[in-house]
């Protein structure tokens, strides 16, 4: 499992900023890297953008990939990721949207979260179902994620 200060000492290796872009888990990946001292020379912001409102404002997302696909769809996350980086001044941007639950549909099931990568190079998405395992669990798992995500970045 990869660690906060291991993600934040890649990052300084490779001289980048972070920013994270964060819907279900509500800014709890900005505070697993903001809670490790030292933090601030690597981490530079992080977009809770909960509402679909936010989502539009704050990073760019447009009102047609929400209406098309969606808030948490791959399109969205792919908007957030790239919305995060072009406004801040980080050279990796991590983006999650989600349904940590309760809830869901047949389509749109509980514990399905949605992740986005941008750096200057590249923007991949991916889409990880964690299963209805209880709110708080999925959004720990997307957390988790999304260091690892951030970590296999900063290790390319």
């Amino acid at each position: 499992m990869t660690k906060p200060a291991d993600v934040l000492d890649l990052a300084r290796r490779a001289g980048v900023m972070i920013a994270t872009a964060e819907s279900c888990t509500g800014g709890m990946i900005a505070a697993a890297l903001t809670d490790v001292p030292g933090s601030s020379d690597v981490f530079d912001r992080g977009f809770v953008t909960y509402s679909n409102a936010a989502k539009l404002q704050m990073l760019g997302v447009r009102p047609e990939t929400l209406d098309q696909h969606g808030a948490v769809s791959e399109m969205v996350a792919r908007e957030m990721a790239g919305g995060a980086l072009q406004r801040s001044g980080a050279g990796v941007a991590v983006a999650v949207t989600g349904i940590a639950g309760p809830g869901g549909s047949e389509f749109k099931p509980e514990g399905r979260v949605c992740f986005g990568l941008a750096t200057p190079d590249r923007t991949i998405t991916e889409t990880v179902d964690f299963g209805a395992i209880g709110r708080a669990e999925v959004r720990a798992a997307t957390v988790r994620h999304a260091l690892e995500l951030l970590a296999r970045s900063l290790r390319d």
